[in-house]
This record gives structure tokens, sequence and C-alpha cells, in this order.
């Protein structure tokens, strides 16, 4: 491994060795959180670059190193009780922020035990880490257009507060770590409580739209995607297995990438999600 400094932050640079050992580890974390959705009739979507991996690559995004679920916030709920009874707990842990006090995400992970990966940046932050899977839970947005907008402004607040506490290491900008370093005052429980409650007001209604709170959407999708996108799953070829995606897959991967099957220049092909240190599994 090479290290190499930016912004005062040290990043690894993996190896193509490191990089297809990594992405097998995290292929570990997937391969379990499928089994469990479907022996439990759980509906979930791959999602972000491994549905596009998928599509275009049948496997990871050659630079890649994470994976993305989605599901339903109450699927998630099943699935949190199917955990309890299914999972492999001497394998993985399920992190969110009651399982982890440290935790600050709005997203839960899987993660697989035994492994390391910090994110570079975050070294300061003793939440638990290894190699692992992101699940992204998807709430109801409001139908009314105003509400929309609040709502979307309320989902900002909490995704900056939250992610204040890296915020005011790694923002470029010497003020905005400043402003970072005020809003990691604010209570990280008292957060998750007012997103608890948002989540259930939107969640009373079949909405129209659906997003992940605690993640930005694209540009094309501020608000959310449409709920409909759940109503058909088909299986995708992902590294030699089959994992379920959106039905309609053209269209989601159009509208978050462009043209998706045309690949990035080269220069890009970069990892968003650099580490400072890692512990893998041989593969």
């Amino acid at each position: 491994m090479k290290y190499k400094m930016k912004n005062t932050i040290t990043r690894l640079e993996l190896t193509s060795d490191e990089l297809r050992n990594l992405q097998l580890n995290i292929l570990e974390n997937l391969i379990e959180f499928d089994r469990i959705c479907r022996k439990y009739n759980i509906k979930y979507s791959i999602d972000g670059g491994t549905f596009l991996g998928a599509v275009r690559h049948k496997g990871f995004i050659p630079w890649d190193t994470d994976a993305d679920v989605v599901i339903m916030r109450d699927d998630y709920t099943r699935f949190l009780e199917a955990c309890k009874k299914e999972m492999d707990e001497t394998s993985f842990f399920l992190q969110d922020y009651t399982t982890d006090r440290y935790y600050r995400w709005g997203y839960s992970r899987l993660l697989l035990i035994g492994t390391e990966y910090v994110r570079a940046g975050y070294e300061h932050i003793p939440a638990k880490n290894g190699v692992f899977l992101d699940i992204f839970i998807m709430d109801g947005v409001p139908d009314n257009v105003l509400f929309r907008r609040i709502h979307k402004f309320l989902c900002l607040g909490i995704r900056k507060i939250l992610w204040s506490e890296a915020g005011k290491v790694v923002h470029p900008n010497y003020f905005m770590r400043k402003w970072y370093s005020v809003l990691s005052l604010i209570s990280r429980d008292e957060i998750f409580i007012f997103q608890n409650k948002l989540a259930r007001k939107c969640n009373k209604n079949n909405t129209e739209l659906i997003c992940h709170m605690c993640s930005p959407h694209p540009k094309k999708h501020s608000y959310g995607f449409p709920r409909k996108l759940f109503e058909e799953l088909s299986e995708y070829e992902f590294e030699g297995k089959l994992f379920y995606g959106f039905s309609n897959y053209d269209w989601y991967l159009e509208s978050i990438y462009g043209d998706y099957m045309k690949l990035p220049e080269e220069e890009d092909r970069v990892s968003h999600i650099p580490c400072s240190a890692i512990k893998l599994f041989k593969n």
C-alpha cells in the first residue's frame, strides 16, 4: 500500500489485488443480507453504484469500495426481527444508532466482523468499523408541494447535523469546519428522535414519493423517487450471484447517472469512500 496526503488527511492507495479482495469481503455482507431477506420474503433493491455495477459489469464497478441496498421502512422493521433469529452474530454486526452509541449516520450498516475499514478523515469517530454494506431505509415524502419543500429542508438539516462530527475535520473550508464544530454539539440522540418522529408522520399515508432521509438524492429526484419502483423487482447477476433490483432499471439508472453505460473519464475512476486503515479476510 502507498500513502498519499491531501488536505492533511491520510488516504491509502490500494493495489488492484487489495481492492479486489475488499470487494469480495463486501460481497459476503450482501450475500448474508440477501439470504435473510429471501427467507422472510422481504423486498429490497440493490442501489447506487452496486445496481449500476450489476447492469454494466455484472459485478462491482472496478474501482468501487462499497455496496448499497434500499429497503422500505416496514420491510426494514421485519428485517431487524429476522436478524434476531437468522443472522450469524459471530460473523456479522448490524450497526445503527441503537446498537452503536457512537454511530452517527441515518442509515444502517451490516459489518463483517474481523475486518477493518476506517474512512479517511473519520479516525476520531469511535464507532465500530469494518467492511460494510450500507442499508438505506426509505420513508414517505409528503404529497403536498409545500410540505415536500419543508420535508426536504428538514432532511438536509438532519443530515448535516449528523455529519457534523466528520465535517468539523474533513470539510476543506476553515469556516465550515468551525460551523460543523458548533453543529456537532447538538445531541445525536435528539436528532434521531426527531428523525423517527418525522418518518412516522410521513409513513402514515401511502405517498407518491419515497426517500432515504439521511442521504442526498440526485438533482432530478431531489424530493424522492416514485414508490411504485418497489412494486416490481427483478433478479440481476452480480459477482456470479443473483440479487434483487428494481425492474425498471433503465429509467432508474438513467435518471441518476445519465448515459450510465458509458465509462467515466480515467481520472474520475476513483472510490468516493477512501480509507486510512484496512484489514481484510483473504479470498
